[in-house]
């Protein structure tokens, strides 16, 4: 490979995670041609930009970054790699899943990059799979929030004026 085409596949890398907050390095070797054109649909379907990329530049993408968290995907980075890039953090390891349930092998999670978290190793996919996105989080943080309030409200409501004014008569004495 030509230097100057290298310096494009490393821009191009660079680029994508800019781009993308999380990605999946995975490998999807051994893939026929039909299987292959199946896996990019679903990406494509799913929101998932995927590229094969080379072991070496992505090294260097990753070396030149200067972010330790980064640097701990680097053991995972031998034989053929393909990069998952999304911007919902759980859907790649779903997908991964769907393949394995499916009886594939194909694709094999080897890291992922996750909400500036370094997960390595194909034994962390069900922690990937349970992630949730940071609007997923608000929501659930809002409705925590909200649930003493509707409960207080609802037992306020349900109670019917008897039991306030009980309440009410209550504090007043204290």
């Amino acid at each position: 490979m030509k230097k100057e085409l290298k310096a494009q596949v490393i821009e191009a890398i660079k680029a994508n995670m800019a781009q993308y907050p999380n990605f999946y390095i995975t490998d999807i070797a051994g893939l026929n041609a039909s299987e292959t054109s199946a896996l990019r649909r679903d990406c494509f379907n799913e929101g998932i930009k995927l590229t094969v990329v080379k072991n070496t530049l992505l090294h260097k993408v990753i070396k030149d970054s200067g972010n330790p968290e980064l640097e701990l995907l680097v053991p995972a980075l031998e034989g053929n790699t393909a990069l998952m890039y999304t911007e919902a953090p759980a859907v790649p390891a779903k997908l991964i899943r769907k393949y394995n349930k499916a009886g594939s092998e194909k694709p094999a999670l080897k890291a992922a990059y996750v909400q500036e978290c370094a997960f390595v190793g194909a034994d962390k996919l069900e922690e990937l799979v349970n992630i949730k996105s940071r609007e997923e989080l608000i929501g659930d943080i809002v409705a925590l929030l909200q649930s003493p309030i509707k409960s207080v409200v609802s037992a306020l409501q349900n109670a019917g004026g008897a039991t306030v004014a009980g309440l009410v008569k209550t504090l007043e004495e204290r």
